[in-house]
């Protein structure tokens, strides 16, 4: 058992066999279907939300873990250890990160001898999921709590998400389009590009086929890092594997990847993307340096 806890939530959209692997808590997101409340990635899994949203008249709706549930998970970890992190996406899109601080000030007063500390990835997706992995496999090797912080921080503002969709429909009915809204008009004739600026959906570009749009994203990381960067990267897709496996190709190629992960957005995500949303998440491995 790690000196350090690492819990998330399901928003992190890791592989699913990663929670068990590296010891990380998975607190999940809620999926409220007509009067059925479902657990992402619990009571029901990707490929089968996908499939109900394809043909959905009324998007769901989702909602954050609780601060009861973030407590309980403290307590669980709390038996076991008293240094725990909980590491959340953007606090500029959800209500996760703040219920977390609400545990925290709630669990303060049953577990006294806990430290908890509770982060803002100021991100999404595998973004989120990076930051969660590493401080999980940090924990693993025995490093300290401030340690861990540390690299989070380091993490933070190196760490990038592109991503791309058939339609920002999704994300224009779910109210989440942030400052890419004037892409809006043009919903049925560009494949746009999204990312995130200080916890923020932002535009980064558009182009009018799939091809394109992959070629613009491996564009934007070498901009950003240089042609060649040493990284670490995830692919993350919704119900579209070929597309995926394309887009890993391309940055396969064009970049030292330490490490690049296949994986599918959690549903949470999804109800706000669509099928067929396809992305990179990476960050270059200098970030990892002390």
């Amino acid at each position: 058992m790690p000196q350090v806890k690492v819990i998330t939530d399901s928003c992190a959209s890791l592989p699913l066999d990663y929670y068990g692997k590296y010891d990380i808590t998975m607190v999940p997101y809620l999926i409220h279907i007509g009067q059925r409340s479902l657990r992402d990635l619990v009571d029901m899994q990707q490929d089968q939300f996908l499939d109900y949203l394809r043909g959905a008249k009324e998007l769901p709706k989702t909602a954050n873990p609780g601060a009861g549930d973030y407590l309980k998970a403290f307590q669980d970890a709390a038996q076991h250890t008293q240094e725990i992190v909980s590491i959340h996406m953007t606090s500029r899109g959800s209500g996760a990160y703040q219920a977390a601080l609400v545990a925290k000030e709630m669990a303060q007063k049953t577990l006294p001898d806990a430290r908890i500390e509770v982060v803002d990835t100021r991100n999404v997706a595998m973004a989120h999921g990076w930051m969660t992995l590493e401080a999980a496999r940090a924990a693993l090797a025995g490093v300290s709590l401030d340690s861990i912080l540390a690299l989070i921080r380091r993490m933070v503002p190196v760490t990038r998400m592109l991503q791309t969709a058939d339609t920002l429909r999704y994300l224009y009915m779910g109210g989440r389009i942030g400052m890419a809204q004037h892409l809006v008009g043009s919903l049925l004739r560009i494949k746009p590009i999204i990312s995130m600026e200080d916890g923020v959906i932002v535009a980064l570009g558009q182009a009018r086929s799939r091809s394109a749009v992959y070629a613009r994203m491996v564009d934007l990381i070498s901009q950003k890092l240089g042609a060649g960067a040493r990284i670490k990267a995830a692919i993350v897709h919704a119900a579209d594997e070929d597309a995926a496996q394309t887009l890993r190709g391309m940055v396969e190629r064009s970049f030292q990847c330490v490490e690049l992960l296949v994986t599918q957005l959690s549903s949470a995500l999804a109800v706000h993307t669509g099928p067929g949303t396809v992305g990179v998440c990476y960050f270059p491995v200098s970030a990892l340096d002390l």
